[in-house]
């Protein structure tokens, strides 16, 4: 998990992340160190501050984690969720 605000990923570097395997959004969730993705149900680690955007890296998430995270989503605003801060 993040510890710091030194490994958040900077919001304009987020609004143009997208998943390598559909170009969608992501939802960041800078306390976990990932990056979303509730198509394809993926999970993309960040690891010190990089993301590592390789669709062979992501982690395939079940139906319980993707049902936890899409509240953890709903919970924060859009902005926020993409990174915007505001």
């Amino acid at each position: 998990m993040a510890e710091s605000s030194e490994s958040e990923l900077d919001p304009r570097l987020v609004r143009i992340l997208a998943c390598p395997k559909d170009k969608g959004p992501l939802h960041y969730f800078a306390d976990e160190d990932s990056l979303y993705n509730p198509r394809l149900r993926l999970n993309y680690r960040v690891d010190d501050g990089i993301p590592v955007m390789l669709a062979d890296e992501a982690d395939a998430v079940d139906e319980e984690e993707h049902q936890r995270l899409m509240a953890k989503a709903a919970a924060v605003p859009a902005a926020a969720d993409r990174g915007d801060g505001q």
